[in-house]
């Protein structure tokens, strides 16, 4: 039997979507182009996006709440310089799609009018990461019910002070095509899940939270009943530890970070810092420092888009560029930035498939997919036994990050105090404080464990929202400040 390229497989996925239920063609897409480049214009993108999505939510004991929905719409965009005009709609048809193809091309100068042919198509070359499978068609109503109420069961039985179990459980089939005004055309089928529990113990009339999840591009029965049995115990071992702890010490001293989520960190405090837009205008700590050391000697920091399933993972970016493996910072010297088109080509370097929007009603910008630092080769054990005094955190909440200056807030949602090598109690309210720049400068030894996350990041910037990935192994920080409670 034979079959179809997959990139080819998922172009026809997203024309029969998109294009034929409204009578279009590529040659509609091409006059649209055409028009936006009558007047001379640096690029020009259309972006068409179906998107279906399902939501369901237990709470004391009962599936509450589910959702369903379907969102679909074209955003068409023309850049001149460093300005974009942009322009979108849930209407699509060949007058809607020409009508804003001529309300953005009014960004080109005045007087550059001028006549310009849309190159032949060129279908993008993309990878294969993930299967282009519905996962809300993967598990039936009744069968979601009862993983849910599955994950409930389980964590109750876990330990009688659990008293209340919250769960969720999403999913997302996004369909996405782009023409650009250089011929490219690309498409992607892109599923995602996500199950996240939740539990609040009580004990002595106190009462902690503990939340664990994951998820990723694949389909449902990916949370089997190991699955969710894992997340169970996460969840309730995080808040059974903070019904232990007690009020965070202060000061400056030694910080292990665990491996894992706690790389989120990472994508906070030094990841943006290295968004090409960010950069290109000069207001990112990292700026002008490419070739030169912003971290200590091991610390090797990557954005991987090409990593399979993984929730940050994309087979082509949303400007129809295929996703990269960058290295952004080598043995402590910094490599590059994560570019989109715009910026990419406004610093004369290449695009590194990290072009991403939130929906067809956004512009893209530069955004990362994977996050993570590379392994080292001392053992988690050999690293918290160093501390002599200082906290171990295992697990963060909420942060803030200033890119321009560097200087980070995060809130550390399971940490232990380590005295002499040795883990005491764990702790409550650490906040660690720092600046992301230095604070890779005073890494001074890198764990053999990295892993990244379980598959629920997802990251903010300038009111978008998109899904990524983060990562680390076990790490010392030396001279960080941390706020406490104590």
């Amino acid at each position: 039997m034979l079959s179809r390229d997959p990139t080819i497989e998922r172009l026809a996925t997203a024309q029969r979507l998109l294009l034929e239920p409204f009578g279009l063609d590529e040659s509609h897409l091409t006059r649209a182009l055409a028009e936006i480049t009558r007047h001379r214009v640096d690029d020009a993108d259309l972006y068409f996006q179906y998107t279906r999505s399902e939501g369901w939510s237990l709470e004391e004991g009962i599936v509450k709440t589910g959702s369903f929905s379907i969102d679909q719409g074209v955003g068409v965009r023309a850049v001149s310089g460093e300005k974009t005009a942009f322009a979108y709609s849930d209407d699509i048809s060949e007058a809607s799609l020409l009508d804003a193809a001529q309300t953005v091309r009014t960004i080109a100068a005045a007087g550059r009018s001028a006549r310009a042919k849309v190159p032949a198509r060129r279908v993008a070359s993309s990878r294969s990461l993930y299967d282009g499978l519905d996962p809300i068609a993967t598990l039936d109503s009744t069968a979601k019910v009862k993983l849910l109420e599955k994950a409930e069961q389980l964590a109750r039985a876990k330990d009688p002070r659990i008293v209340q179990v919250m769960a969720g459980l999403a999913s997302e089939w996004d369909v996405v095509l782009v023409a650009r005004a250089d011929g490219t055309l690309a498409a992607d089928v892109r599923p995602l899940v996500r199950l996240s529990v939740t539990v609040i113990a009580e004990q002595d009339g106190r009462r902690e939270v503990g939340s664990h999840g994951g998820g990723g591009r694949f389909g449902l029965a990916y949370f089997d009943e190991a699955r969710v049995q894992e997340y169970v115990d996460a969840a309730v071992n995080a808040a059974l530890t903070n019904l232990e702890s007690r009020p965070a010490p202060a000061g400056e001293m030694t910080v292990v970070l665990g491996s894992g989520w706690p790389g989120i960190l990472l994508h906070e405090a030094v990841g943006h810092g290295l968004e090409g837009d960010f950069n290109r205008k000069g207001s990112s700590a990292f700026s002008g420092r490419i070739g030169k050391r912003v971290a200590a000697k091991g610390v090797t920091v990557l954005d991987d888009g090409t990593i399979a399933d993984r929730r940050g993972s994309l087979n082509v970016d949303d400007e129809g560029n295929a996703s990269q493996r960058n290295v952004l910072i080598e043995d402590g010297i910094l490599r590059g930035y994560i570019q989109d088109s715009l910026n990419a080509r406004l610093m004369g370097v290449k695009p590194t498939g990290n072009g991403r929007r939130e929906s067809y009603a956004h512009v893209p910008m530069p955004r990362m997919t994977n996050t993570y630092m590379l392994g080292g080769d001392r053992s988690p054990d050999e690293i918290v036994a160093s501390i002599k005094k200082g906290l171990f955190a295992t697990n963060f909440g909420g942060g803030q990050v200033d890119i321009t200056s560097g200087k980070f807030v995060f809130s550390a949602s399971e940490a232990f105090w380590v005295e002499n090598g040795k883990i005491l109690y764990p702790v409550k309210g650490a906040t660690i404080v720092g600046n992301g720049p230095d604070a890779l400068t005073r890494v001074s030894m890198i764990g053999n464990d990295m892993r990244l996350d379980s598959g629920v990041g997802t990251c903010g910037k300038e009111g978008q929202s998109v899904p990524v990935g983060v990562g680390q192994p076990t790490l010392r920080i030396d001279g960080l400040t941390v706020g406490g409670t104590a």
